[in-house]
């Protein structure tokens, strides 16, 4: 019974029509991202259509989708994986999981704390804010100081011009 309910609980979190993959495989093999995932994108539907919740929530995969639709373009059914890894990544948050790679999920948060912040990404108090998390602080200091030298990242944060309606977002998904 579990496992139903977890595919019915993604599918509507998601609004993607799960049950309706067949294993075509024509989302990985779109996929520019497939090969850092722990499973391919065919796998995380199958393993939520086999209700494997614990193993996705702990996997490097829902991390590494970089949500540029290109399985959905290319699955037969219309099927968009990138909504279902956000609520897989939502979910592994809000139940606490140890991901399988820690350090990208802290630039998970460290991304859309800027966002939360400013309504926009501002680089350098994303980048403070991920090298803090990490502690990792010289590890790509020589690719930063060359962008930082190019004006490519701005000191001073710009705010969006909507940023109420950007925290109400946030507010709204619990994020």
């Amino acid at each position: 019974m579990a496992q139903q309910n977890f595919l019915a609980e993604v599918m509507a979190a998601s609004g993607q029509p799960i049950n309706l993959c067949y294993q075509c495989r024509k989302c990985t093999l779109g996929c520019p991202m497939a090969e850092e995932f722990d499973f391919p994108p065919n796998m995380v539907m199958r393993m939520v259509q086999l209700g494997m919740k614990d193993e996705l929530l702990r996997s490097k995969a829902i991390w590494m989708c970089v949500s540029c639709e290109t399985c959905g373009t290319r699955c037969p059914n219309g099927i968009k994986t990138a909504p279902v890894m956000d609520v897989l990544r939502e979910a592994c948050l809000r139940e606490g999981v140890t991901p399988a790679d820690p350090v990208t999920v802290d630039f998970h948060r460290s991304f859309t704390d800027s966002i939360r912040k400013f309504g926009r990404v501002h680089e350098a108090t994303m980048l403070l804010s991920y090298k803090l998390k990490t502690k990792n602080f010289t590890g790509d200091l020589d690719v930063g100081l060359k962008l930082f030298l190019r004006g490519k990242i701005p000191l001073l944060p710009k705010k969006a011009k909507n940023l109420n309606k950007i925290k109400d977002i946030f507010k709204k998904s619990d994020l």
